[in-house]
């Protein structure tokens, strides 16, 4: 009877060694997961964090030098413009965490500033393609479009948020080597089939454009408080109609979680704009000059500067016109602001004789 109940103490023992040492195992494996699962986070913490910075701001001028210098050719006329475009759509590829509006994993899906950054890169991208293809590289209406410049700027008008079958990257970086091409034939001694017609009503079309951009931009901003406004739809012409009729006054108000959305595209907007601003500062100086019109183009981007500056706040603030608390909308809509009226002046010198 005794070696009975010592038989079934010793199996109780052997019972409970068991479980007490499945426990530790497990305790220690979960302990284990919970360490990775934490470095894991921490790690796309970081990569968010980097991935979120904003490009800096690149010399035009060097940039064309130095590609010139690698291709052994000489920067001519409109070099050094399409460079800086081809430059803007580089960088929107091959920033830190590449391009970021179609991600669908960590941690890109997290993010929301940089690809409203992006969008606002890609839509002056999209303008000055366009402008170039139709514009600048053709010497009238009835002549040839430049056959690299077909393929690219429909390119660049491809989804910007597919990321599949094809995705959005495969296509900008098609659009990337036909601009590329064009512009080896543009520095070409030998081959004239590529041009670039530095003239003023071409710049003047392109500023329309542009003009138009940032009139839109500076309303969104300005909306971030909320304002009524007066119907201007039709104003100017009596004999003016429209499709479906809208309220004399009008309260438009940008939604609280669209606010950080209208700002970084702002920012992609105008950061892409200074560049190619630069660019057409050098393209375009004899014109400029012709037309007194120089000093109005650095005034331009001196107020573009400006909204390139550093945010010392680590979210975007929406506090009342005149209230305590800034409102980073307001400050950017200003600087837009200064800059459209600027083109709209700048405009009409080139309209001069």
């Amino acid at each position: 009877m005794e070696s009975v109940r010592n038989r079934f103490d010793n199996f109780k023992a052997s019972l409970q060694d068991h479980w007490s040492s499945r426990h530790r195992r497990s305790g220690g494996i979960g302990r284990l997961v919970m360490i990775v699962l934490a470095l894991l986070l921490l790690l796309v913490m970081v990569l968010a964090f980097w991935w979120s910075s904003e490009p800096d701001i690149f010399d035009v001028r060097e940039r064309a030098e130095a590609r010139a210098d690698d291709w052994g050719v000489d920067v001519k006329i409109g070099f050094t413009t399409t460079n800086t475009l081809l430059e803007l759509s580089t960088t929107l590829l091959e920033k830190p965490g590449g391009y970021l509006s179609n991600d669908i994993t960590l941690p890109g899906i997290w993010l929301d500033n940089i690809p409203n950054w992006e969008f606002g890169v890609l839509v002056q991208i999209r303008d000055f393609s366009r402008a170039l293809r139709k514009d600048f590289s053709r010497s009238q209406s009835q002549s040839t479009e430049d056959a690299d410049l077909a393929i690219a700027e429909p390119q660049f008008h491809f989804d910007h948020r597919s990321w599949a079958l094809p995705s959005s990257e495969s296509e900008y970086r098609r659009a990337n080597r036909a601009l590329e091409q064009y512009l080896r034939r543009l520095a070409d001694d030998d081959a004239n089939s590529a041009q670039f017609y530095a003239r003023a009503d071409n710049l003047r079309q392109w500023l329309f454009d542009v003009e138009t951009r940032l009139g839109s931009l500076s309303q969104r901003l300005s909306a971030s408080v909320g304002q009524r406004r007066v119907n201007t739809d039709l104003s100017g012409d009596i004999y003016a109609r429209q499709s479906t009729p809208t309220a004399a006054d009008q309260y438009i108000k940008t939604p609280w979680l669209e606010l950080d959305d209208v700002f970084y595209e702002a920012r992609g907007t105008t950061w892409a704009l200074l560049h190619l601003l630069k660019a057409i500062e050098v393209d375009f100086r004899e014109i400029l000059v012709s037309k007194n019109a120089l000093v109005s183009l650095r005034q331009i981007i001196r107020e573009l500067e400006a909204t390139q500056e550093s945010l010392s706040s680590p979210m975007i603030l929406n506090g009342s016109g005149f209230g305590v608390f800034a409102n980073h909308s307001l400050v950017m809509a200003s600087y837009i602001s200064r800059a459209n009226a600027a083109i709209i002046d700048l405009r009409g010198l080139l309209s001069q004789g």
